[in-house]
């Protein structure tokens, strides 16, 4: 091949080479716009004053997760809500990771007004998204045990700030059944 053949093959195959990187690049989306600003709810970092807590995001995440474990989905409750935001707060409150930080845990479920058939309690510190808590619950075998725990159909959820603490964000995540045969 001479110098002129080899030079102007080289410009081909480069050409092609460039032509097929455009087409592939316009195939898979990449443009230069801005991506969409936002971030999904379960990223948002819970370490800062005044962010409140998707709870919807996290009933939806933990009952996906339920569901993809043949589980039922779980709901929010109003009761089992005010419970965890009680002890993710009594937590931050004390700087103390620990389930009985105020009362015990059925002491707090009995004067929650939720009458339980059985209720189980994930605590945590130190995530600061929704996303960090729930994978630390899920990589924990007795946290994944609450929250695969089979007949559970409530739950309440909170994430509390407390910017002296060095975990920042305190968690608290009740499930629960309810007692049909109470009221009866």
């Amino acid at each position: 091949m001479s110098r002129y053949a080899s030079v102007l093959f080289g410009r081909l195959v480069c050409g092609s080479a460039f032509l097929g990187v455009v087409s592939l690049a316009a195939c898979i989306g990449v443009t230069d716009k801005e991506p969409p600003s936002g971030q999904p709810s379960f990223y948002q970092s819970m370490a800062a004053a005044g962010v409140n807590l998707d709870t919807t995001a996290a009933q939806s995440m933990i009952s996906g997760y339920r569901r993809n474990n043949g589980l039922t989905a779980v709901a929010l409750d109003p009761a089992l809500t005010k419970m965890a935001e009680d002890q993710a707060r009594a937590m931050a409150a004390r700087n103390k990771l620990d389930h009985n930080v105020g009362r015990s845990f059925d002491v707090r479920l009995r004067s929650s007004g939720f009458d339980a058939k059985f209720a189980v309690e994930n605590i945590g510190a130190g995530y600061h998204t929704l996303a960090e808590a729930f994978s630390g619950w899920r990589d924990s075998p007795p946290h994944r045990a609450n929250m695969l725990r089979s007949g559970a159909t409530k739950m309440g959820i909170a994430a509390v700030y407390a910017p002296h603490s060095k975990y920042k964000v305190f968690w608290a995540l009740v499930l629960a059944a309810p007692d049909d045969r109470k009221g009866s």
